[in-house]
């Protein structure tokens, strides 16, 4: 009831934190983002990630096959960058559509001991274009010894990734924004 009353008088009096785009995929956005398969690991998963339309009208599309054979299991588009989000972000906006299935953003910060280290949240994905919102407060550490807390303004990369069991990925985003 409290945060109810909070986010009324927040969007009442126009103090909420504006939606900053953090991709829109329109430019060079292929040269943003990078296409990771488990193959680097042993795996056999395949697929492809790829930019299509221009302008406000871009999408990136993940697609391919997610196998757990040989120890893998996913398949994922990535951005690194080194500007920090704002400390006071509250979390992350997606417009996506897809296949029906789970996927996952992952985020990374400097300093994870390990290269598959990061913080995780899920959504499904429907077959109708959707905005999902995922908070800060829902990206879970993917192992122990992690620190628990994730810093917004300590991301250095994000990733829409397949993951976790055997099936056919199809995800587009048309847009990730912090809010």
């Amino acid at each position: 009831m409290l945060k109810t009353l909070i986010l009324i008088a927040l969007l009442t009096t126009g103090q909420a934190m504006a939606e900053t785009v953090f991709d829109d995929f329109s430019g060079n956005a292929n040269a943003r983002w990078d296409y990771v398969a488990d193959g680097v690991m042993g795996g056999v998963s395949s697929g492809r990630a790829e930019i299509r339309g221009s302008g406000a009208d871009a999408v990136l599309r993940l697609t391919g096959t997610v196998s757990t054979d040989n120890n893998g299991g996913f398949l994922q588009v990535r951005r690194r960058f080194s500007d920090p989000w704002a400390q006071d972000a509250q979390g992350l906006e997606l417009r996506v559509r897809g296949n029906g299935e789970r996927y996952y953003v992952f985020l990374k910060t400097p300093g994870l001991g390990r290269v598959w280290y990061s913080y995780r949240a899920s959504f499904t994905a429907s077959d109708v274009w959707q905005t999902i919102r995922l908070p800060f407060t829902e990206f879970g550490a993917s192992h122990d010894g992690m620190p628990q807390i994730l810093s917004p303004s300590n991301v250095n990369s994000v990733a829409i990734v397949a993951y976790g069991a055997d099936f056919e990925a199809d995800v587009s985003v048309g847009r990730i924004s912090l809010y």
